[in-house]
């Protein structure tokens, strides 16, 4: 049965912007939570959140080392036979998160779904999971961001310079925190940053597909052959070229690897039901298309001896290729555009992790939760103290650069392995326990529904298995050794072993803040007519599918 619904104006008159659909709250209402957050981002605006964090052009520069190694054809059509697979588990999930949209969407899904058996430790897993990754995503973004910006200064030097361990780690620092100030207090601007990174990143997109192949046939060079393009196959890694064009997934793996974004902003979105999971489709959809078309001009236009892109003196394969297509100047502006995009990602990505951390601490599971589940009204209704939490937590973890570049890209690979295990998991508990729970929202993929949602548990579960693979081939040495099974089969273990000491003597799931009741938030059946439970002139008495 529902939770007993309350006035929605009881729920949340301060923090529900004027123009939030009042089904919104009440949809809230019925999987247990009051609304806390301010309801002010438009579809558009949720899109932007995934769109923004996915960047495309730098998202590609910064993972051009995973598909170059396979040549021109691991970087095309490796991010093309990737990409329909990520966007069918954006499928997958966009189901679940039009029937229920909260910003803890992952582990509350899995909690739902899940037999009674495994519900509270599964949930556990996934939300300690889920928010290590996007905290690994942090960290990342931010390194390279680091990355970029010291490469523009040798670019700009000429005389061979690089940047130390320590330099890269005090770049780092001030990115983290410069970030974390811009989230905590930017939050009515935050949905207009959203829609300038739409139109900045499409204009970056455009301005790369333009100038590379132009500047390059005004210097006097000329564009390689749709053969090599789309047909030349290289291998710089000691695996099978077959096994390395599969390791070139890995680039779109990294790339599209935030649509759950926009599940973490549902309870600030308007009209959630329909915005979040077309957010999710439309930037899947999106990072498909229009990267696609950028690697094949990126492919026409780079060097086609791919070892010396790789060992670029610049640290970052796509700024050799700005230096070779545009030369020094054309290099500096586009290397410039795409830090100022980078930097855009950072802050998308801390607002979602912020959420994702809020919404665990409001269940009670993070340490210091009922210290971190504050949100401030003063700062326009933000989750100021987790912001300033995860970024403690990033610069502490970021230390692992000064070690050397294996054991920061180990870190990092919590983004990849930890977010797939966090969505593979409530879509396998729906389709081997949760069939019969699930009633369909707004959006939903109908008589295809549960096949797309096997192919993606099956690829999802690829996708972690294929992150562990040392990427220059069999027999790696410690520096090139991939670290991401030891360092995720830390967290996941630690966490398992930190539920069954300590948090399941207190952590029993979803908790309800709108209701009295002792139950359990996600042990109540989410999505069917309202009218079933309560009378037809009770507050919210509607089918949430239906307009």
């Amino acid at each position: 049965m529902y939770p007993r619904l309350v006035d929605p104006e009881a729920v949340a008159p301060v923090a529900t912007d004027e123009r939030a659909n009042v089904r919104d709250v009440q949809l809230l209402a019925r999987m247990g939570y009051k609304q806390e957050l301010r309801r002010q981002y438009s579809t558009p605006q949720v899109f932007a959140i995934a769109f923004s964090i996915m960047g495309l052009v730098p998202s590609i520069a910064s993972t051009l080392s995973f598909s170059l190694p396979a040549g021109p054809v691991g970087m095309v059509w490796g991010w093309f036979t990737a990409s329909i697979f990520i966007f069918l588990v954006g499928l997958a999930m966009a189901d679940l998160a039009s029937a229920m949209p909260t910003a803890g969407g992952l582990y509350w899904w899995t909690h739902y779904f899940a037999a009674p058996k495994w519900k509270s430790p599964l949930s556990f897993l996934i939300g300690y999971s889920n928010t290590l990754g996007l905290i690994g995503g942090m960290c990342s973004v931010d390194y390279t961001l680091a990355l970029m910006i010291l490469s523009c200064v040798s670019i700009s030097r000429e005389d061979g310079w690089s940047a130390s361990r320590g330099v890269i780690y005090a770049v780092y620092v001030g990115l983290i925190v410069f970030h974390g100030l811009c989230g905590s207090l930017g939050g009515r601007l935050m949905p207009k940053i959203q829609t300038f990174c739409i139109y900045i990143n499409i204009a970056l997109v455009v301005a790369t597909v333009i100038a590379l192949p132009v500047a390059k046939v005004m210097r006097g060079g000329s564009l390689n052959s749709g053969h090599y393009v789309y047909g030349h196959i290289d291998n710089e890694t000691t695996w099978p070229t077959g096994w390395a064009f599969m390791l070139a997934w890995l680039a779109p793996i990294w790339s599209i690897g935030s649509f759950d974004s926009c599940v973490h902003m549902s309870e600030e979105a308007m009209h959630a039901a329909k915005a979040v999971p077309l957010g999710i489709i439309w930037s899947a959809g999106s990072a498909f298309v229009l990267g696609f078309l950028v690697l094949s001009v990126i492919a026409a236009t780079m060097n086609p001896d791919v070892s010396a892109i790789i060992t670029s003196k610049f640290g970052q394969p796509m700024a050799q290729i700005y230096y070779d297509a545009l030369g020094r100047e054309g290099a500096l502006a586009f290397m410039g555009v795409l830090c100022v995009v980078q930097f855009l990602i950072g802050l998308s990505l801390i607002v979602a992790a912020s959420r994702q951390a809020w919404a665990f601490s409001r269940d009670g599971a993070l340490p210091f939760s009922r210290f971190f589940r504050h949100v401030s009204k003063r700062i326009q209704y933000q989750p100021v103290r987790m912001i300033c939490g995860l970024v403690v937590v990033s610069i502490i973890l970021g230390l692992l650069c000064l070690i050397n570049s294996a054991a920061a890209n180990a870190l990092f690979s919590l983004f990849v392995a930890s977010n797939y295990l966090s969505w593979g998991t409530p879509i396998l508990c729906r389709l081997v326990w949760g069939e019969k729970r699930f009633i369909p929202g707004e959006f939903y993929t109908g008589r295809f529904s549960r096949l797309i949602a096997w192919v993606a548990v099956v690829y999802l579960l690829f996708g972690v298995i294929l992150s562990m693979f040392p990427t220059e081939g069999p027999d790696p040495t410690p520096s090139n050794m991939n670290y991401t099974i030891v360092i995720n089969g830390f967290v996941w273990f630690g966490c398992m072993a930190y539920y069954f000491l300590f948090a399941r003597r207190w952590y029993i799931g979803p908790q309800m803040t709108v209701d009295e009741s002792n139950s359990i938030a996600s042990d109540n059946t989410i999505g069917a007519p309202v009218t079933h439970t309560l009378p037809a002139d009770e507050p919210g008495s509607f089918d949430h599918r239906k307009e």
